[in-house]
């Protein structure tokens, strides 16, 4: 008869810390040596270990880790199957005390204090390389000192304070360190009050509001919208195309295809690599998580930012513990939860839950707002691309007079192969009547120009653009009433144009929701990057001292000059795209149709606040209509606006 043997390994002491990635081995007899072990392990991520299928009888446990080994005897009943509890004599304390300076010395103190910055020390017994402090629920640690962290709380009540000892590695055949985990409960008091005299004067704060679950869900937004940023996509690409350092990609499927690839870089082939390659840059940045870069250079996590954002500090751990609980258990949005358990029972019924084809979508939604592509076609990004490539023909441009025409194509020369890839892959590429069908489908947005045909939409979202306008309006409404420190901003207004959009946007979700603004998005970012390339800058013989944000933007702003298109720089049609992407992704999947506490409201607006505030500055400036105007809100589709202003322009030209 034969059964399991479970059990963990702890640290001595009072925390009594659980041993992670501890060898553990099941011996037959004493002493324990290699020739006499039955079975061999390592604890888990929670000291836990076990050993499966062992005869009934006495047994032998030898266990080590950080140097330290010790050993302990057991009857192995099947009859009676018993927790095994292993005590390996390694001591982690966590001590607290009040903070003055690094390395200062003070004396311990029994608790925190709101607000105030607190040191916790972490001492070990044996050797530890490096400690790894956390600090829940509110608290944030602000910087380490070897076995020493600053860590301050936000507001008072029971705290959790965790420490990491990390030592060297448990065994020879191990891949990670051992380390111990020990955690400490405490609390946090309100400041002490103190006497004080003289002139006292009078400050009115702003009425303060409750945290809400889904301020994780807006972390996560910002973070992979961040990391799909042309500037870590035009790293990303710029190290594929490098035979010598390429940077690789973790995907067994996609990987393959990229090395295969890599070493054709001559005509279509080099196109080929870039299309693949951009990809598997969207599709390793797909899902609702939040992660940090490596790279301090491109860091897509700034916890000073989220904190000023959220009112209370924000560590990277904090935010993925509160992003976590946010999502639940199996991890998904409660937006779509409440969707397909309203709308589509089926799926939580069977096996068609694990088809990944299709609840991909639904469980790893790439945050992808088609928005983007429309403002970025707006700001001529493709039609810059267009001509370009049509001079690279020797296509002589629309009208008597082709102001590109003159333009010596040699500096091309070094990229000749991928302006071909482009050329060739036209075919395959979205046109401009599939994405104006999308935009009209998904937004009830309208494109207008010579290239774009007269659409026959069968369905169009046109009571999005007033709903949407509405909801920037109450915002700018809020704002005031909120730096009004007399005054209680009222956010029912806000929650009503909220679910209001929200409710409208799903209406577009449908038909080609997903892969086409995926589609597109791809196609815009090669397009993005190609225009960033130097040759292009010196082909066009862009401005260098204009201030712009991406490496492509000052290209388009001279096609749009030479071609006498609109003169509205190109940096606010990609502020609406990227600000407009960031708003629209909040709405659409938070859970706003469930919510009635208007401190969810407020909560949103005060976090994108820079972004709606930048979105209506730039809307203003690339349209002429300004969304704040107490009398009407205008909801004239922006096509029609932009057509006006460039027909004011070349009155003013002649």
């Amino acid at each position: 008869m034969s059964c399991n043997i479970c059990g963990r390994v702890n640290a001595s002491g009072v925390l009594k810390g659980q041993v992670v990635d501890a060898r553990v081995s099941l011996h037959s007899q004493t002493p324990c040596t290699d020739e006499n072990v039955v079975q061999f392990t390592s604890t888990d991520e929670q000291g836990k270990f076990e050993f499966r299928d062992v005869e009934e009888g006495t047994y032998h446990f030898n266990y080590s880790a950080f140097g330290v080994t010790a050993t302990a005897n057991r009857v192995v009943d099947c009859d009676k199957q018993e927790w095994v509890g292993l005590t390996l004599p390694v001591e982690l304390t966590i001590t607290l005390k009040p903070f003055t300076g690094p390395g200062e010395t003070t004396e311990q103190c029994s608790h925190a204090i709101a607000g105030r910055r607190c040191l916790v020390v972490a001492e070990f017994g044996q050797k530890a390389d490096t400690y790894e402090f956390s600090a829940l629920p509110d608290g944030a640690v602000l910087q380490t000192y070897k076995n020493e962290a600053e860590v301050v709380f936000a507001e008072a009540g029971v705290k959790i304070i965790g420490v990491k000892a990390y030592g060297a590695k448990a065994s020879p055949d191990s891949n990670d360190p051992a380390y111990v985990m020990a955690v400490m409960q405490t609390h946090a008091s309100e400041g002490d009050g103190e006497m004080i005299g003289g002139h006292i004067g009078v400050r009115l704060d702003r009425t303060r509001v409750h945290p809400t679950r889904d301020q994780a869900l807006w972390i996560a937004i910002r973070n992979r919208t961040h990391a799909i940023g042309f500037t870590r996509y035009s790293h990303f690409i710029n190290r594929v195309l490098q035979t010598e350092e390429r940077e690789r990609v973790d995907d067994p499927k996609l990987e393959p295809k990229l090395k295969e690839l890599g070493t054709n870089l001559h005509g279509v082939g080099a196109y080929d690599v870039l299309k693949v390659a951009t990809e598997a840059f969207l599709l390793l940045e797909c899902g609702i998580r939040i992660e940090e870069d490596r790279d301090s250079n491109r860091r897509f996590f700034h916890p000073e930012v989220e904190s000023a954002r959220i009112g209370e500090p924000v560590s990277f751990e904090y935010a993925k513990a509160k992003l976590k609980e946010y999502l639940g258990s199996p991890p998904q949005l409660p937006y779509i939860t409440r969707v397909v358990e309203a709308a589509f029972p089926e799926w939580r019924a069977g096996a068609i839950t694990k088809d990944r084809v299709l609840t991909g979508g639904i469980n790893e939604p790439c945050l992808i707002e088609h928005i983007w592509s429309y403002w970025h076609e707006e700001g001529m990004l493709v039609q810059t691309m267009n001509a370009v490539t049509g001079r690279f023909q020797n296509v002589h441009g629309s009208g008597d007079h082709d102001p590109i025409a003159h333009l010596e194509i040699d500096p091309l020369r070094p990229m000749n192969n991928l302006i071909w890839g482009v050329i060739q892959d036209e075919i395959r590429r979205l046109s401009v009547k599939r994405r104006a069908y999308e935009y009209e489908h998904q937004y009830g947005l309208t494109l207008y120009g010579k290239d774009v045909p007269e659409l026959r939409p069968a369905d169009s979202r046109s009571k999005f653009l007033e709903g949407f306008h509405n909801l920037l309006h109450l915002c700018s409404v809020f704002f005031k009433e909120d730096n009004d420190t007399t005054v209680i901003a009222d956010g029912n207004p806000l929650l009503n144009a909220l679910k209001e959009v929200h409710l409208l946007l799903p209406q577009g979700a449908h038909n080609q929701f997903g892969d086409l603004p995926w589609t597109a998005r791809a196609e815009m970012m090669i397009q993005q990057w190609m225009l960033a390339r130097p040759e292009l800058r010196d082909f066009l013989q862009s401005r260098a001292m204009v201030p712009y944000k991406e490496a492509w933007m000052p290209q388009v702003d001279t096609m749009k000059t030479l071609q006498g298109w609109s003169d509205v720089p190109v940096t606010h049609f990609r502020d609406l795209a990227v600000y407009g992407e960031q708003i629209l992704l909040s709405v659409r999947y938070g859970d706003w149709i469930a919510l009635t506490n208007e401190d969810s409201a407020k909560n949103w607006a005060r976090y994108w606040r820079p972004e709606i505030q930048g979105y209506l500055h730039a809307y203003r400036a690339a349209t002429g209509v300004d969304l704040t105007n107490a009398d009407t809100v205008d909801s004239t589709v922006p096509a029609i606006l932009l057509q006006r202003r460039l027909a004011t322009q070349q009155q003013r030209s002649r």
